[in-house]
C-alpha cells in the first residue's frame, strides 16, 4: 500500500475567497487547450485563424462549464435537482460531468460555426486532440481534493483516502484516468491528427477512445454511492453513458474514411478539364 499524499485541496486564500485546486487545475488545462490551439491555427487546414482561436476557447469553456454542471445534475443528481432546482447553480459545492460537458461543447461549436460560418465538425475536428489536457487536469484535481476514489483493492499501490469514511485500501482511479483520457489520448490524438483527416475522422476517434478508456477505467471506480450499478450488477453510470460513444466514434470514423466528405483534404478533387477553342468555348466532337 502507498501513502496518500495528502494535499491542502485549496490552493490558497484571498481573504475569505478560497481557491481550489480542482479549479486551477480547469485553468491549466484551458490555458494549455489555447496555446496549442493557437498553434495550430497557422496550419493550412485551420477552420480558424489565430484571432479567433480566443473566441473559440471562451465557446468550448463556455459548454464545459454550463454542459457538464447541467450534466451532472441531469445523469447524476436528479434527486437533488427536484429537490432543489436553484442547486444546478451551487457550482462551489462541486459536480461536473464530462459525457455534458462534451454535450455542452458541441452547442457551443455549434453556435460558434454559425457565428463564423464554419461547419461544427470542423470545429470539434480542431478542438479535439487538446481536450485531453482539460481531462488529465481535471481528474489530478479529483486526486487532490480526493473525490472520486476507486475500489477497495490489496494491489501494491493501493491508497487509503484520509476523507474516505470506510478507511479501506482502495485503487487510485483518479489516476488511472488522468493517465488513459489524459496523456495517452492526447497522444494518439495529437499524433493522428497532425495530417489532414477527413472531416469527422479526429472527432470519431476521439470518441471511439474516450469511450473504451472511461469503460475500462470504471471497473476500478467506485460508483457513485446514491446510485451503485445500473444494468447486469456490474455497469456503472459512467459505463452506460459510454456506450453511445463508442458507437458514435465507430459511425464518425467510418463516415469519414467511406468517402471524401466535403471539406476534407482528401475531398478537393480537380475539376475536369476542357479544351477550348479559338472562340474559346469548348469544342464539341461532332456525332459521326
Amino acid at each position: 500500500m502507498i501513502q496518500y499524499p495528502e494535499i491542502d485541496p485549496v490552493a490558497f486564500s484571498v481573504g475569505p475567497l478560497q481557491v481550489h485546486w480542482y479549479g486551477l487545475m480547469y485553468l491549466v488545462g484551458i490555458l494549455g487547450g489555447w496555446f496549442l490551439l493557437a498553434r495550430r491555427s497557422y496550419r493550412a487546414d485551420a477552420p480558424v485563424d489565430r484571432k479567433q482561436v480566443d473566441d473559440l476557447i471562451f465557446y468550448v469553456a463556455c459548454g464545459v462549464i454550463i454542459g457538464g454542471r447541467t450534466g451532472y445534475a441531469l445523469f447524476y443528481g436528479m434527486d437533488q435537482l427536484l429537490a432543489n432546482p436553484l442547486w444546478l447553480f451551487y457550482i462551489w459545492q462541486g459536480g461536473m460531468s464530462f459525457h455534458g460537458g462534451f454535450l455542452g461543447v458541441m452547442v457551443a461549436m455549434w453556435l460558434y460555426g454559425r457565428k463564423v460560418d464554419r461547419h461544427p465538425m470542423d470545429l470539434l475536428d480542431f478542438i479535439a486532440p487538446v481536450v485531453p489536457i482539460g481531462l488529465g487536469m481535471g481528474r489530478l484535481g479529483n486526486f487532490i481534493g480526493q473525490e472520486l476514489w476507486g475500489r477497495a483493492s490489496d494491489v501494491p499501490w493501493a491508497m487509503v483516502f484520509p476523507k474516505d469514511p470506510s478507511g479501506l485500501a482502495r485503487h487510485p482511479s483518479q489516476l488511472y484516468q488522468a493517465f488513459f483520457e489524459g496523456l495517452v489520448l492526447f497522444l494518439i490524438l495529437y499524433l493522428f491528427s497532425m495530417k489532414p483527416r477527413p472531416r469527422y475522422a479526429v472527432s470519431g476517434l476521439f470518441l471511439l477512445f474516450y469511450g473504451i478508456f472511461r469503460f475500462g477505467v470504471e471497473f476500478f471506480r467506485q460508483p457513485d454511492a446514491h446510485l451503485g450499478f445500473d444494468l447486469f450488477g456490474w455497469m456503472s453510470r459512467g459505463q452506460l453513458l459510454s456506450l453511445p460513444m463508442i458507437v458514435a466514434g465507430c459511425i464518425l470514423f467510418y463516415i469519414a474514411y467511406r468517402q471524401p466528405s466535403p471539406g476534407s483534404a482528401s475531398s478537393a478533387s480537380p475539376a475536369p478539364k476542357s479544351t477550348p477553342g479559338k472562340s474559346g468555348k469548348t469544342r464539341k466532337r461532332k456525332k459521326k
